[in-house]
C-alpha cells in the first residue's frame, strides 16, 4: 500500500468511525458517552487529522526526493 492509498484508508476509516458514533449517540446520551467521546472519539479524530497532515507532508518530501535524486 502507497502513501496515498494509506491516507486515504485512514481518511475513510476515520470518517466510518464518527458517522457510526453519530448514530449511536442518538440511543446514548449520557455522562458516560460525553466521556467516551472526550476521551476517544475526538483524540481518534485529533490523531487522525495530524497523520493525514503528516501523510501529506511527508509525500511531499518524497516527490522533492524523486526530483532532486532523478
Amino acid at each position: 500500500m502507497g502513501m496515498h492509498e494509506g491516507r486515504a484508508r485512514i481518511g475513510k476509516l476515520i470518517r466510518e468511525v464518527v458517522m457510526k458514533w453519530s448514530e449511536l449517540r442518538m440511543s446514548w446520551d449520557d455522562a458516560n458517552s460525553h466521556a467516551f467521546e472526550e476521551k476517544f472519539i475526538r483524540t481518534l479524530e485529533e490523531d487522525g487529522r495530524t497523520a493525514v497532515s503528516t501523510m501529506d507532508h511527508m509525500a511531499q518530501i518524497l516527490q522533492q526526493v524523486k526530483r532532486d535524486c532523478g
